[in-house]
């Protein structure tokens, strides 16, 4: 059988903040499905193994073993995390040795007898499609490049159909149902777009969903204006969010406007947290992280945020800010457009302990009912150490 093997970045740069040396980057969502799903879907195999030595042992639950790159035996595909497959299925003839994105090499085929030990521009290529990710920015990216192609092939899935006493702007068909809870009085328009509701999903009164827009499993939508967006496992979502990505285990549960934005695992946004996504000049978004100057091409951008970073009621955030994993904001004066990891308050330099940031974790996860196991708590002592020596 076939290994597929994701490669990492060897350093990933200030880019890929606030998630490089947090988690992989083949766990982070380009659309519905992660940069992971794509490949495993485009090659037809579940993924064996990431390598990647930024996140060495990192911890989960669901993905691959993770762990530092080494060479492969084959057969094998090594992919690029970096890289976003549409998710159609390669066919690789037998002379075929790497995987080619507009004269870029996103992969590398390794046959039965052969083996791999790095990158390289060696033999022929198959073109493939998909998305380069420059960095954490080009999820949002991905978003509105796959999101409306990937809600709708769920439109051939079983569905209940059109909950009793919704509203429905469009063709009802895109009103996709597999489980979900949904109270008299949702607006669904999809006019533009499905919206996909998975199992265990509770979308309240008062909650109008804008397609494309996928809602994953257990996640619960109280209320608000929701557009153009996709939500992983377990969040819980209030207020008005458009073109956003929402990893996972997020909680926005109240009013405040987050647009063309990236939340990680764990986060939690006080009510009325708002993102800027616009500047004033109407001109290109550029990140500062750490001093360094990132150029995003992009003019609507809001805030990246880190898995575990927090927000207390009320809090601005300006065009453009990276708030790191594990930061907790709060206290005058605005939060500056680069919070660094574990950074304990709006400005300064306290930072949280790591014993304080693993109770705060084990207490966030036990209310999703999520174990706070021995290894997932040796993978975020690992990610705090990367984290406060930056």
């Amino acid at each position: 059988m076939t290994g597929l093997y994701l490669l990492e970045p060897d350093r990933p740069g200030a880019a890929w903040a606030p998630f490089a040396g947090v988690r992989p980057l083949a766990e982070l969502r380009a659309g519905v499905w992660r940069v992971r799903e794509r490949w495993e879907a485009a090659c037809g195999v579940e993924a064996t193994a990431i390598l990647g030595a930024h996140v060495d042992q990192f911890h989960e639950g669901d993905e691959p073993a993770v762990r530092p790159p080494a060479p492969i035996d084959g057969p094998a595909i090594v992919a690029a995390s970096w890289f976003a497959p549409t998710g159609d299925r390669l066919a690789a003839g037998a002379g075929v040795r790497r995987l080619r994105h507009q004269d870029r090499t996103v992969g590398w085929v390794v046959p039965a007898g052969e083996q791999w030990d790095g990158p390289h521009e060696r033999g022929e290529a198959l073109e493939i499609d998909g998305l380069p990710l420059r960095g954490s920015f080009d999820l949002v990216t991905a978003l509105e490049r796959f999101l409306g192609e990937d809600c709708d092939d769920f439109r051939a899935a079983p569905s209940s159909g059109v909950p009793e006493g919704s509203i429905v702007l469009g063709d009802p068909a895109g009103v996709v149902v597999m489980g979900a809870a949904v109270e008299p009085g949702v607006v669904f328009d999809v006019r533009h777009g499905a919206v996909v509701l998975e199992a265990g999903v509770e979308v309240r009164h008062g909650s109008r969903l804008e397609g494309p827009v996928y809602v994953g499993p257990g996640t619960r939508v109280l209320g608000g204006f929701i557009r153009a967006s996709v939500f992983g496992p377990e969040c819980r979502v209030h207020g008005e969010v458009a073109a956003s990505v929402f990893l996972g285990y997020a909680n926005k549960a109240h009013d405040g406007f987050v647009g063309h934005s990236v939340v990680g695992h764990w986060v939690n946004l006080g009510a009325l947290t708002t993102t800027s996504n616009l500047k004033n000049t109407y001109g290109v978004v550029r990140l500062d992280v750490a001093g360094e100057r990132i150029e995003t091409a992009r003019q609507n951008l809001g805030t990246l945020f880190g898995d575990h970073a927090k927000t207390a009621i009320g809090t601005m955030l300006a065009t453009g800010t990276v708030v790191s994993a594990g930061a907790s904001l709060f206290g005058p004066p605005s939060p500056p457009k680069y919070v660094p990891p574990f950074a304990w308050g709006g400005a300064g330099d306290q930072r949280l302990t790591a014993e304080g940031f693993l109770l705060i974790a084990e207490r966030v996860m036990n209310r999703r009912n999520v174990a706070f196991t021995d290894a997932r708590r040796r993978s975020l002592e690992r990610t705090f150490a990367r984290g406060i020596g930056r």
